[in-house]
């Protein structure tokens, strides 16, 4: 059974997507983007399966939440760095978490 220290060693950060494209090479329909982190972190890439929601273009500029010290993981030749989270009322539904109110990036989730 998870610990409450299993938890805490997530490191959760909110960031800011600065770019975003479709990603047609991947198995299922995803997004490819840049999030901005701040300075202690800076910016990393995560390709995430949010299109039944979003576009590339609504994606710029919002600020999401992400896991940022899960590794590397190669996606059809993409190396996501970071792993964007949202709610999943379906399998193939994915809404983004996000903060109520603009926060600095790389403000911690806790």
């Amino acid at each position: 059974m998870p610990t409450p220290d299993d938890f805490f060693a997530i490191d959760l950060r909110v960031g800011t997507v600065l770019r975003a494209e479709p990603f047609p090479e991947a198995r299922k329909p995803s997004i490819r983007m840049e999030i901005d982190f701040g300075p202690e972190l800076g910016v990393r890439r995560s390709s995430a399966q949010v299109t039944v929601h979003y576009t590339p273009e609504s994606l710029v500029g919002r600020q999401v939440i992400a896991v940022v010290n899960i590794g590397e993981r190669r996606i059809a030749g993409f190396v996501s760095q970071c792993l964007v989270l949202g709610a999943m009322p379906s399998a193939t539904e994915v809404v983004l978490l996000n903060p109520d109110h603009p926060v600095a990036n790389g403000t911690r989730i806790g």
